[in-house]
């Protein structure tokens, strides 16, 4: 049966070709691997793109999954540096206002490499304030900024809130924490009020007009 249908395979080839089975098929080959060159040569973007899917899904499953968030509790500044990202094991911790976050969820953003990488770790209020990169700016102060700034910083604030879990506090002072609150504001009234001193009479005072009348 199999050599019956090879006999017809080759009768069929050299009556429509009129090449021999050997020459048709390996011409046949040829043509194959001319096109897949060729096309490669004028591929689509979008296979581009689909790789690119494919490579993004298949590292997603590869990476480990975000922990769940652990409460930290009152730590200290130095504390919460241990939490900067270079130790793979323990979460990614940021503060702002003494308020610390889990951006553990983020650490592509705030992780070691990352564009915000220098804030991790650190209550980073006036830098994120003054939407600032520079080293001086890395801290909790905000004496000193302006409204403008400290409605950005507001921004920032509920950004986190939103988004990232809080999970402890930055241990301060009584000082430090005068000096993140917002200043409270006087009173104008309270500030154009002057203590007036009480008018003294003095009765003993003669006036010159008294004084010509006993004279006479």
């Amino acid at each position: 049966m199999a050599l019956l249908l090879w006999q017809t395979l080759k009768e069929a080839i050299h009556a429509y070709t009129g090449l021999s089975p050997v020459v048709f098929f390996t011409a046949l080959a040829l043509a194959f691997a001319i096109y897949q060159v060729v096309s490669g040569w004028f591929a689509s973007p979008f296979d581009d793109v689909r790789r690119h899917q494919r490579a993004r899904s298949s590292a997603a499953e590869e990476a480990p999954p975000v922990p769940q968030p652990v409460q930290v509790g009152e730590i200290t500044e130095d504390e919460l540096k241990q939490y900067d990202g270079s130790d793979p094991q323990k979460p990614l911790l940021m503060a702002i206002k003494h308020q610390i976050y889990d951006v553990t969820q983020s650490r592509m953003f705030y992780g070691p490499g990352g564009p915000y990488a220098l804030f991790a770790g650190k209550d980073a209020s006036r830098a994120l304030a003054k939407m600032s990169f520079e080293e001086k700016d890395l801290t909790w102060d905000i004496s000193g900024l302006g409204p403008f700034e400290l409605e950005a910083l507001q921004d920032w604030e509920y950004k986190f809130k939103s988004k990232y879990a809080t999970v402890g506090t930055v241990k301060v002072t009584s000082s430090e924490a005068a000096s993140v609150s917002e200043p409270a504001g006087t009173d104008d009234r309270d500030a154009h009020v002057t203590e007036q001193e009480p008018t003294v009479v003095d009765t003993n005072h003669e006036t010159p007009a008294e004084s010509d009348v006993k004279n006479e």
